[in-house]
């Protein structure tokens, strides 16, 4: 019915108006009505948007409510669960209020034995750190006497506590035997002069071979004959010829049994053919380290 009118009611004016008014005046009154329509169609637009905001603010309004609601909820029974454990806590203490004296002073002695154990501890761990830090000053010290050499000639390395310097055969003997080059004096003599300064310190020198068969050669029955022989001329070398003290040294031979490498290949067998100076852990050295704190 409201359409009907809304369509009718321009006609009518149109009729009327148009034998009273002049065409420029009826003009401008219907681009007036149209202005005002169209105002109203958009007026209309902006309410139906202000109540959808209004709804969905509404919406919004209610989840956080229930939010708010929920986490009050949860924040009352996370109070009520420290109340009931503060309880618990406070009868614990009631109880251990009741125990003897005798009681209280053997709890006492095991929490001064877990202290003194625990600075102990640390005590040992400073001196196994100072031993370590002076392990790695003879290491430092070594490379810099042997300067340039290859590692795979000479290698200078610390392995859980203790100083290996191993070094390649072919610098010092000549294939099966035990008597040392000239040229190996040079690098024997740096290597002396760093453990010479070193008087806390032991050592061990040990051969070690391939597991090439020994051959043609009778003074040598075997592989272990070759690595000690080669050990012991060695310790005589640095004894006789640069002075360190024999009580100081030990030679041992390990023949083919402690490869680092694998003895199939040319380059595996020469890398086993070697001797090894062990700088020996000085327990005693350690302890006094623990003695000093």
């Amino acid at each position: 019915m409201m359409k009907i009118k809304s369509f009718v009611l321009p006609l009518l004016l149109s009729a009327t108006l148009f034998s009273c008014v002049s065409t420029k005046k009826f003009e401008a009154l219907t681009s007036k009505y149209n202005d005002l329509n169209n105002s109203l169609v958009g007026s209309q637009k902006d309410l139906k948007v202000c109540r959808d905001e209004k709804s969905d603010l509404e919406r919004a309004k209610a989840i956080a409510l229930a939010q708010l609601e929920s986490q009050l909820a949860a924040m009352k029974e996370q109070n009520e669960f420290l109340k009931k454990n503060n309880n618990q806590a406070l009868k614990q203490l009631e109880d251990l209020s009741v125990i003897s004296s005798s009681q209280a002073e053997s709890i006492k002695k095991s929490l001064d034995n877990i202290g003194s154990k625990d600075s102990y501890i640390q005590s040992i761990q400073a001196a196994a750190a100072r031993k370590d830090s002076l392990n790695m000053s003879l290491v430092m010290n070594l490379k810099g006497a042997i300067g340039d050499l290859s590692d795979k000639d000479i290698n200078i390395k610390v392995d859980k506590g203790v100083v290996y310097v191993d070094i390649s055969d072919k610098l010092l003997f000549k294939t099966g035997s035990w008597d040392v080059n000239v040229a190996a004096k040079t690098v024997l003599g740096k290597v002396a002069t760093v453990l010479k300064n070193q008087p806390d310190i032991e050592f061990m020198v040990e051969g070690h071979t391939d597991n090439v068969v020994m051959t043609g050669n009778g003074d040598v029955q075997d592989n272990w004959d070759l690595s000690v022989k080669r050990a012991t001329t060695i310790v005589r070398l640095l004894q006789k010829q640069y002075g360190i003290e024999p009580a100081k040294m030990a030679a041992a031979g390990r023949s083919e049994y402690h490869p680092v490498s694998d003895n199939a290949t040319a380059e595996g067998r020469a890398a086993n053919r070697r001797t090894r100076i062990v700088i020996l852990p000085q327990l005693d050295q350690f302890f006094k380290l623990l003695e000093k704190k």
